[in-house]
């Protein structure tokens, strides 16, 4: 590690800054512990002065030790840098306040310095911070290619230069080539997952091209696995392979002859189910196959012969919705209308003409301007709603939060899209139409109007068009319900759930911890009970009929607690090796995550279907808090083995239960 009178400022305002900045870290490192929380302030007001200015940035690198050293991360998540998530990284960066900014940046110019081997750090190895900042660099990218957004501007204003800055000294030290690779694998791996949001994931793909583009970049033999995704959006086929823009497309489209545009109709299929995106090409080729065969229109959109039937009997409302959803802004909407059809929802005698109203819809004057807020004026509000309409009625696992405390609604909105596609339209017309849902708690009626506040202290913008309309309500009506249980003995979640999500949910109701001391309760009890719900070894073999809200204590990678969340249980079955594992939904968007203690959230390779998470079954177990089932319906609790309930119990002791234990839990078994 170089002396802090190292660097050589590269202006006299910088090396002015300089001499300021040392001073401030020495006087945080002289200083008491209790005292630096003082002192922290002026350290970190500088530095920020400092990472405005041009090799600020390299010159906090090469301070990153003493910075440490001296204090600023001292009781903060900062702290321990082997636990640091990445993809935390991102909002900590778009903070308005400018002390998260300042404190992320040096955290990662500390990384950078133990990746360059210039920090020997007793808490990370040089190998884990340089993978640690590939997946930084991977994930915030447009930080490296695009100027702050005007939101960024709002919350930030010229704080939003200094992740900038940073992120550009971060590609100079590292190399373009390690951070495209991994890009590039971090993107196929949340696509294998089919989220219906891909915005973000264009623009990353977007950013990739300009790089291979740009010659003053050198990518080595990196980007190799880009090509595919690349093309699926600028030149899927043939007629399009060099981008050549939508008009002259189109005019390439009335020159073909019937065999030609059999060609373009596989080409897209193929590319769009490959990757889940859709070119604006893809959009303007099925609208110029509804003047021609539907064997075509099937093709383009690659259907199965279930999605073709169904395309064949509701023909007109295919054809309509394709007029009223499918343009070269809305291009999502292709997939979500194959998806629709292969799912044959459409054979559901309320399905057809809920989305015939749906086409027709006048959407209230908030409705549309939330909408050209959240996406712009590109595509009309009604365009808008219903391609999110259609993406989320074929992918309603692909449903996601955003960064929001919403999961109860997004959890809904998946579980009727999977469950009850009627009742979902049915929610969208009220939203959309009316402003205004009514939903029923034990026979009293609930307006979304009427609710004080949800648990979302600002409305989300981050989402889906159809969770951006009905969300909302519905997270007001949810935290009503809460209101309505509060003065209830035990977790409100029991009268709530059943209410919320509907009928199907089991009015049996379990959960593992004390409300009123947050400690374990009744652990063996409730793990038995949980085997006997939904173990197929030791419930009859009755596989899962409708899906289930169930929540779970979410850890990180080090199995420390974080917080509660909202899941639905899916099924329960063997996975091609055998074993047995719970297949859930978790409305984040994306679901892959390691739990710590070993516990690694699988979203591919497991027998896992679009948009499903899955753990094996004693693994799941250990992280669950609460589940519902249906109280006359019992297997048997007594076969379970204690010695299989004592590795699941060994597992919570380990990570979130081990600061919860009761006395009357001291007595189990702590496991292997």
């Amino acid at each position: 590690m170089q002396d802090a009178s190292t660097p050589q400022p590269a202006s006299d305002k910088l090396a002015g800054l300089l001499k300021k900045l040392d001073e401030a870290i020495t006087l945080l490192a002289e200083s008491r512990e209790f005292a630096k929380p003082g002192k922290l302030p002026r350290v970190l007001d500088t530095a920020r002065r400092v990472m405005l200015q041009e090799g600020g940035c390299e010159a906090i690198e090469q301070r990153a030790r003493i910075l440490e050293e001296a204090g600023v991360f001292l009781g903060s998540d900062w702290e321990t840098p082997q636990y640091l998530v990445p993809s935390l990284t991102t909002h900590a960066l778009k903070s308005p306040d400018a002390n998260v900014v300042v404190i992320e940046a040096i955290s990662e110019l500390r990384i950078l310095a133990v990746a360059k081997g210039d920090y020997l750090h007793p808490l990370l190895s040089e190998e884990q911070a340089h993978h640690y900042l590939t997946q930084v660099m991977a994930l915030n990218l447009w930080l490296l290619f695009g100027a702050p957004t005007e939101a960024e501007r709002e919350t930030q204003g010229r704080l939003a230069q200094i992740p900038r800055h940073l992120f550009h000294h971060l590609a100079e030290r590292i190399g373009y080539e390690h951070v495209i690779d991994r890009l590039i694998a971090e993107i196929w791996r949340i696509l294998q997952q089919r989220p219906i949001q891909v915005d973000t994931i264009k623009q990353m793909i977007t950013q990739i091209a300009i790089c291979q583009a740009n010659p003053e970049i050198d990518l080595g033999s990196s980007g190799q696995g880009a090509d595919r995704l690349v093309s699926s959006l600028y030149g899927p086929t043939l007629a399009c392979r060099e981008d050549p823009g939508i008009e002259t497309y189109r005019e390439r489209l009335s020159s073909m002859d019937c065999g030609a545009l059999q060609y373009e109709a596989t080409g897209f299929a193929r590319a769009m189910h490959d990757t889940s995106l859709v070119s604006p090409y893809h959009a303007v080729l099925l609208r110029y196959l509804l003047d021609h065969s539907d064997h075509l229109l099937a093709e383009a959109l690659g259907l199965s012969s279930t999605g073709r039937d169904c395309l064949l009997c509701y023909r007109e409302l295919v054809h309509a919705l394709i007029r009223g959803a499918v343009y070269p802004t809305t291009p999502q909407a292709v997939y979500g209308l194959a998806l629709m059809l292969e799912r044959g929802i459409l054979y559901q005698p309320p399905v057809a003409p809920a989305m015939w109203r749906q086409l027709g819809l006048r959407l209230s004057d908030w409705s549309e301007a939330r909408l050209n807020l959240a996406f712009g004026d590109s595509a009309s509000p009604r365009a808008r709603l219903l391609e999110g309409v259609l993406c989320m009625l074929g992918l309603p696992l692909g449903v996601g939060q955003g960064n929001n405390p919403t999961c109860q609604s997004a959890r809904a909105l998946s579980m009727w899209a999977y469950n009850d596609p009627d009742y979902l339209l049915q929610m969208v017309t009220w939203a959309a139409r009316d402003d205004e849902i009514i939903m029923h708690f034990e026979g009293m009626p609930l307006s979304s109007m009427a609710s004080l506040s949800g648990v979302a202290k600002e409305l989300p913008m981050d989402l889906d068009p159809v969770s951006l309309l009905v969300v909302p309500h519905l997270d007001r009506i949810y935290a009503e319900m809460g209101r309505r249980c509060s003065d209830r003995e035990g977790d409100p979640h029991r009268w709530v759930n059943p209410e919320f999500h509907g009928w199907w949910s089991g009015r049996g109701f379990r959960i593992n911890v004390d409300v009123a001391t947050g400690q374990l309760h009744d652990l063996d009890d409730f793990l038995r009970h949980f085997y006997a719900s939904y173990h197929p070894y030791y419930n009859g073999n009755q596989p899962l009929i409708h899906p289930q809200p169930a929540g779970i204590a979410v850890t990180d990678s080090a199995a420390r607690f974080i917080g509660w969340h909202a899941i639905t249980l899916l099924r329960v079955t063997l996975d091609p090796s055998d074993t047995m594992r719970v297949y859930f939904y978790n409305p984040n968007n994306d679901s892959g995550q390691d739990w710590g203690d070993g516990i690694k959230v699988s979203t591919a390779g497991s027998g896992e279907r679009f948009g499903e998470s899955s753990l094996p079954f004693e693994q799941f177990a250990s992280r669950l808090y609460i589940f519902h089932y249906d109280p006359l319906e019992r297997g048997e609790l007594a076969r379970i083995t204690q010695e299989e309930l004592d590795r699941v119990t060994g597992y919570i002791h380990r990570s979130w239960g081990a600061d919860r234990i009761s006395p009357t839990e001291l007595q189990a078994d702590e496991g292997p």
